[in-house]
């Protein structure tokens, strides 16, 4: 769910760099994915049940419809390029349609392997610059995207993840009895998304703005840092969500290992998105965030010979790891993000 719903957003990121969203026919084209988009976000709470056709269908009307609406527009000014490239684009969204909705035919436990090779198939295709028999693959130079455009537009969609991660988990303390020990695994949460602000938004998204918007390399930029990377980020935030409703549910009871696997590699994913995002866009290999992942990782192994261990206990060792990484960011091994961007890039994006 978390991968679909972001290849829709970045998709349709790329689509309003290339094309004016305040021109009359784009706006309207944008109000149908918002009406589409209703739909599919309806159908995700049983998407594995008996709404899996319903989203199947919102999905691939919105990924499909979208660029075919390109393909004429840019046909029809003229830009046979863009026009061939999308054509691409949708040849593989395409391909991929079968096995989304071949689930509402065979039914059952399979439905988890057809998408996961739909999504296998999507998500290749920018890596093989949409490759197709006769008309080749795409030149990287024709995605020069409007750099800040891009940044901010995936930074909106961090700020939204985290805003819905404290919502939901807010919801459920709401619904559950408050005691001592829930107020604390609320607090948790709280504090942890916090510090997922700092580690993100204070020396990634603003560096990375400008990193991007100075390059001549924005399509490759946008394709591996925007598109790819940041769905780590988002993944992170998302399983963050998982465990500190599992914590808030049952904050005292002995710890079980699925408990202790999500909430160690949320934040353990949420740093080696950042380690990564920030070294797409020019920075070094961050010490900080390799010390917090290998922090994370041996707390893992050591977890079920702590005794006495409660999900409250892990939460708050996994809280207090990431806000130690964040001090170390901010005060210990301060950057300078205005020296070196051009320097740096071409070794970056390659990497």
């Amino acid at each position: 769910m978390l991968i679909a719903v972001w290849w829709v957003r970045i998709y349709t990121t790329w689509v309003t760099n290339w094309m004016n969203p305040e021109v009359g026919p784009v706006r309207w084209m944008l109000i149908v994915l918002m009406l589409i988009g209703l739909v599919l976000s309806t159908s995700i709470p049983d998407a594995f049940g008996d709404r899996s056709l319903q989203f199947a269908l919102a999905y691939i009307l919105m990924q499909v419809g979208r660029t075919v609406f390109v393909i004429f527009s840019f046909r029809r000014v003229g830009d046979a390029e863009g026009a061939l490239n999308l054509t691409r684009i949708a040849i593989w969204f395409i391909y991929s349609a079968p096995f989304w909705i071949a689930r509402a035919m065979v039914g059952g436990d399979p439905q988890l392997a057809l998408w996961a090779a739909a999504l296998g198939i999507e998500l290749s295709a920018p890596a093989v610059h949409y490759w197709v028999p006769l008309i080749k693959a795409t030149a990287i130079e024709s995605w020069q995207v409007l750099g800040g455009h891009m940044a901010e537009r995936a930074g909106l969609f961090v700020i939204l993840a985290l805003g819905e991660s404290i919502i939901v988990t807010g919801t459920l303390f709401s619904r559950s009895e408050i005691t001592p020990s829930s107020v604390l695994a609320l607090l948790a949460a709280f504090v942890g998304t916090i510090l997922f602000w700092p580690l993100y938004f204070s020396h990634g998204a603003e560096h990375g703005h400008r990193f991007i918007t100075k390059s001549e390399q924005t399509g490759r930029i946008a394709r591996l840092t925007y598109t790819y990377l940041h769905m780590l980020l988002v993944g992170g935030v998302v399983l963050v969500a998982v465990g500190d409703d599992l914590v808030l549910a049952h904050p005292d009871d002995p710890l079980d290992g699925t408990t202790a696997a999500i909430v160690v590699a949320a934040a353990a994913l949420y740093l080696l998105g950042n380690l990564l995002f920030k070294r797409s866009i020019g920075r070094p290999w961050l010490r900080s965030h390799l010390l917090g992942m290998a922090a994370l990782t041996a707390l893992f192994l050591a977890w079920p010979a702590i005794p006495g261990i409660t999900p409250l206990a892990i939460t708050w060792i996994g809280v207090g790891n990431v806000g130690l990484v964040v001090v170390i960011d901010e005060f210990v091994w301060p950057v300078d993000e205005d020296n070196n961007d051009t320097a740096q890039e071409a070794d970056s994006v390659e990497a």
